[in-house]
């Protein structure tokens, strides 16, 4: 069964409710960007990944014709590069979607689109419904948390007994 993410609109920015504006994104291999790439790069609006589709397939082309490969070859690269649009078309609408400020806030896993957007809408208004609070929008964009972040709570390692290993406390000198 295919797995959604569902992104919505970053509230701070287009000054409408995070829930106003979401897009549901499938993960998996997308069949029509295999064997179109760029037009389904254009038709999705992922203006950027179609520059950079563009600017790789010229110096992919600029680099065959240096070496002097044959017709299989440039058809086998063709295919290779294909099949890679295809593996990653999510990915990149989903990168787009971040670099316009939408955030990852769900996923959902249904047999179409619109059986997504229906179980996602449903356990919206459950949740309000019981009066939860809905989890913070997830920024898949940014580094990783730190230790060195003050005010972040992680938690802390079990504390060994006895010796484990080669050094009987923690940060010992060897």
């Amino acid at each position: 069964m295919p797995v959604y993410t569902v992104h919505a609109a970053d509230a701070g920015r287009s000054g409408t409710h995070a829930g106003d504006r979401v897009a549901f994104v499938r993960d998996g291999f997308h069949f029509w960007a295999f064997l179109f790439g760029p037009l389904w790069l254009a038709w999705h609006r992922l203006w950027l990944a179609l520059l950079g589709w563009i600017v790789v397939m010229i110096a992919l082309d600029l680099a065959i014709r240096r070496v002097g490969a044959g017709v299989a070859a440039t058809s086998a690269i063709d295919l290779l590069v294909a099949l890679l649009m295809g593996l990653e078309a999510s990915t990149l609408a989903r990168w787009t979607l971040s670099r316009r400020n939408w955030r990852q806030i769900d996923m959902v896993v249904a047999d179409d689109e619109e059986a997504a957007e229906r179980r996602f809408f449903d356990r919206c208004a459950e949740k309000q419904r019981e009066g939860r609070s809905d989890r913070p929008s997830v920024d898949r964009g940014g580094p990783p948390p730190t230790r060195e972040v003050p005010g972040q709570a992680f938690s802390r390692p079990p504390q060994p007994d006895g010796i484990i290993g080669l050094f009987p406390e923690p940060g010992a000198t060897r």
